[in-house]
């Protein structure tokens, strides 16, 4: 069962990946159930894409999840593939749901799932595990924030700052700012991006601009996670925006990434770290800076994007293994974690 849309701001990225997934599954293994949940929260069974943006008719999630199609199915595990981008549903609330009701689902658990949501989180169990990252720091809902406090950051962290929601991804509502006097710099341009970005979500999170280059590794695995190669990002914009990423931006990717051997490896090996010290299971895409003074990790994805321009799945074609068996694999891993979790005794 492939799970998309949601209510979170990367509503449009989630139809776009999920319609690709549907696409590469192999009819023959599968038997593939498509739900879409509308802006409004409504789960609709869509067959197609435009059921779904139709509001197609409403469906009981759970029932449809575990419930068969025929009694010859009946010893067949319903996987469900949560293909939902930010929050209500890569934060761990629809990890929770498929979770009490038995089911295996693709990826990341409850807490791994809301710890790398959560980017104010994430870097503090980063850092407790001695994980190296830009300078942040994070900005509360209740903590007013004025000119003197933006003064206070460019101090702190330097004259270029990104600011960020602490629970959203593919770079919505993302803003730089750098220290100088246009309308959208300096002091008065951190208030206006702390402002936007609290539109998305109550906590903020501004983070130290680095110079280096922009790394992505993709993880696969439970227990025994692997890298796949490494990746660079390449673009002539302020930073990686939401254009570039899903849209005809100027960002290209160069796979694997030219680097030393030893840097790639490097690479490799501090994505698969990172991935343990988060509790991840299943996938994620680690990315990462290059700078002169080493690796240096920006963030975790527990959902990446899987459109065909999207680095997870073009990281592991790159490294041998192909769209439909990468979903195979997924689907293998969900059903082993679910099975390592069941196993657990619930009585003394």
């Amino acid at each position: 069962m492939v799970l998309f849309g949601g209510r979170s701001a990367e509503h449009d990225i989630s139809c776009i990946s999920a319609s690709h997934v549907l696409a590469a599954v192999e009819p023959s293994r599968y038997e593939v159930v498509p739900i879409g949940i509308t802006r409004s929260g409504r789960f609709v069974l869509a067959e197609r894409l435009a059921e779904m943006t139709a509001d197609g008719p409403t469906v009981d999630a759970l029932p449809a999840m575990t419930g068969t199609a025929s009694a010859d199915d009946a010893d067949l595990p319903t996987v469900v593939f949560p293909i939902l981008h930010g929050p209500n549903g890569e934060d761990g609330t629809v990890q929770g749901m498929l979770q009490l009701a038995g089911l295996p689902y693709v990826g990341a658990g409850v807490l791994s799932s809301a710890l790398a949501m959560d980017k104010a989180m994430a870097k503090l169990v980063m850092q407790a595990n001695d994980i190296a990252q830009v300078g942040w720091r994070t900005i509360d809902r209740s903590v007013p924030f004025g000119a003197t406090d933006a003064i206070a950051a460019f101090d702190e962290l330097g004259p270029t700052l990104f600011v960020k929601p602490a629970n959203m991804g593919s770079s919505i509502g993302v803003s730089r700012v750098m220290l100088g006097d246009g309308p959208r710099e300096g002091p008065s341009g951190l208030v206006d991006a702390v402002a936007a970005a609290r539109r998305f979500d109550e906590l903020v999170v501004i983070e130290q601009g680095v110079v280096g280059r922009e790394l992505e590794c993709a993880v696969l695995g439970n227990d025994r996670p692997r890298a796949s190669v490494v990746g660079e990002v390449v673009t002539d914009a302020e930073f990686y925006d939401y254009g570039d990423k899903y849209f005809d931006g100027t960002a290209r990717t160069v796979i694997p990434a030219e680097l030393d051997p030893d840097v790639a490896d490097d690479a490799r090996a501090l994505a698969v770290r990172t991935f343990a010290a988060l509790r991840c299971t299943g996938m994620a895409r680690v990315d990462m800076f290059a700078t002169d003074a080493g690796l240096l990790v920006n963030e975790v994805n527990t959902i990446p994007g899987f459109t065909p321009i999207s680095m997870y799945p073009k990281l592991w074609e790159a490294s041998g293994l192909g769209y439909p068996e990468l979903i195979d694999e997924l689907v293998s891993l969900a059903i082993e974690e679910h099975g390592r979790r069941s196993a657990l005794a619930t009585q003394p």
